[in-house]
């Protein structure tokens, strides 16, 4: 599957200016990466323009990012299921503190199963069962994303070197074996709460996230 750069413009937020770039793929769907302090390669000559900064790739500090699946239940209407709001905002936030950075927003929703998928997987969530077997239930994947859009949108900003905030190690793995160097993981846990708490353990237990003794002190915490 192939991707394409469409358009970009300035995004004003809560927490601070970033540009917005949209892409899409052969299939039509878009993908979104919001940058700050990261400078654009022109794909006809090679060289950097700069948008929102007049740093160059050989000045600027290794960028932040994150690389974020859409969650309309978390990210727009604050859902307690799961972390993927809290997540957003809070990195949105780290990356303007840090002046240099990006969000890949991936537009695979509920890992990839889709939201009326994900709203079904819910409902047996809510008979007892967790996230993974609830998604085996219905006959689909536990974990159906992909990240080969993640090359051709850090291509477009010159960047092949990062510190990923992340928890999960395959998104570690996948820019490894593709030629990002991911120089640190940055953990990320935040929105812990009562509601997400089995979720979170299942993230950790049966899908290999790196939560470990700072999982167990938020849930504390929180209770």
């Amino acid at each position: 599957m192939s991707y394409q750069f469409i358009t970009s413009a300035k995004l004003p937020t809560r927490h601070g200016e970033f540009d917005i770039h949209i892409f899409e793929n052969d299939e039509g769907q878009e993908h979104v990466m919001l940058t700050v302090g990261l400078s654009v390669v022109d794909q006809t000559t090679g060289t950097m323009t700069a948008p929102s900064s007049d740093d160059t790739s050989s000045q600027r500090p290794i960028p932040l990012v994150r690389i974020h699946s859409e969650c309309l239940t978390g990210d727009a209407f604050s859902s307690l299921k799961c972390d993927c709001g809290p997540q957003l905002n809070t990195a949105m936030q780290a990356i303007q503190e840090s002046g240099c950075g990006a969000i890949l927003y991936l537009r695979q929703e509920g890992r990839g199963i889709g939201l009326t998928n994900k709203i079904r997987a819910y409902a047996l969530q809510d008979q007892g069962h967790d996230t993974l077997d609830a998604n085996l239930m219905l006959g689909l994947p536990a974990d159906a994303r992909i990240y080969d859009m993640c090359g051709p949108m850090l291509a477009h900003i010159g960047v092949n070197a990062v510190r990923l905030i992340t928890n999960n190690p395959n998104k570690v793995a996948y820019l490894t074996e593709h030629g990002i160097d991911v120089v640190e993981r940055v953990p990320l846990l935040v929105g812990v709460n009562d509601m997400n708490a089995e979720y979170l353990a299942t993230k950790r237990d049966r899908m290999g996230h790196m939560l470990d003794k700072d999982f167990n002190t938020a849930i504390h915490l929180n209770k």
